[in-house]
């Protein structure tokens, strides 16, 4: 019995280890290297995404957003402002600059309850390729921030319909 409990111990602890080991393996990053960049002006903040390794890069696309929590009404918001992709001098990469002072504006429906909740406001989300090679680099406003998500495609590519 003492062998039996020996050898669940054992075979647990083989499995837990290779799992962590997979995990370790799936979340590889490249080397990040953002010293090139110029540094943030006053009142702003330099923040960036570092993207692990992937297969298939090209098949991805990265979809990022610049926002801020507020407590909002019912209404559709969105936060007023724009993004601009810069070039680094020297370097051949792009880094994006944010300009917007925080004002939101948003659809004028009447809210009954007039309970606001918290909500994430942004800019109109942009898409870029994903690289896991160069950091996405990003000037924002100090009370602002940047959110992502990594998009992928469907399994199946489907077919337009002709008529």
């Amino acid at each position: 019995m003492k062998f039996l409990k020996a050898v669940s111990v054992v075979l647990m602890m083989f499995v837990v280890g290779n799992v962590s080991a997979q995990k370790k393996k799936t979340d590889k990053f490249e080397k990040l290297q953002i010293e090139m960049f110029p540094k943030a002006k006053e009142g702003f903040k330099q923040v960036y995404i570092q993207l692990p390794v992937a297969k298939n890069e090209n098949d991805l696309k990265v979809e990022f957003f610049v926002g801020v929590e507020k407590l909002l009404d019912c209404n559709n918001h969105f936060l007023m402002g724009k993004v601009t992709s810069q070039d680094l001098q020297g370097w051949g990469y792009n880094y994006y600059e944010v300009e917007s002072n925080g004002e939101t504006g948003g659809t004028l429906m009447a809210c009954p309850d007039q309970k606001k909740t918290k909500k994430f406001v942004s800019l109109q989300p942009e898409i870029v390729r994903y690289n896991s090679k160069l950091p996405l680099v990003f000037y924002v406003p100090k009370d602002l921030e940047v959110r992502y998500r990594i998009l992928r495609p469907d399994a199946a590519m489907k077919k337009a319909t002709q008529k």
